[in-house]
């Protein structure tokens, strides 16, 4: 399968990044098919190059971004914005999503809390049968005759 993926590049604590197409069975920094654009998180703002007409016809080809790669190409709007699968950590997309949720269900829940009270469920005693209402819905809990 080909890959497009990161090769780095540079030295100790001084990261450097091309985006190259490469085999999947190839080392990370080693033999590739071609280079695509290259990735210096260093300054700030990071300086990415990415020739985009060869992402696009190599994806066409069927070559698979990895991680990285394809937040890169997200990034740079080559891509469409929903990558297929989250990290394990939650980023700060994830957090600002999930604090807009909550917020969201807060007054819900508080409107919900105030109109409807819930009621205890009563057990009703049945002969040997134990009948319990809860929600107009009738739970039994039936006994045999010998006792366990």
């Amino acid at each position: 399968m080909v890959k497009i993926r990161l090769k780095r590049m540079g030295t100790t604590k001084r990261p450097f990044y091309r985006l190259v197409v490469a085999d999947s069975r190839s080392p990370r920094d080693g033999r590739f098919i071609e280079a695509l654009g290259y990735y210096d998180p260093l300054p700030q703002p990071a300086s990415i190059k990415i020739d985009a007409d060869r992402v696009r016809e190599w994806l066409r080809k069927g070559a698979r971004p990895s991680d990285s790669a394809r937040d890169l190409l997200v990034a740079q709007g080559i891509l469409a914005g929903n990558p297929k699968r989250e990290r394990g950590s939650v980023g700060l997309g994830a957090a600002a999503a999930l604090e807009e949720t909550a917020a969201e269900a807060k007054p819900v829940a508080a409107a919900a809390k105030s109109k409807a009270t819930v009621a205890e469920p009563e057990p009703v005693a049945v002969g040997a049968e134990t009948a319990v209402v809860e929600d107009a819905t009738e739970v039994e809990t039936a006994t045999s005759g010998e006792d366990a």
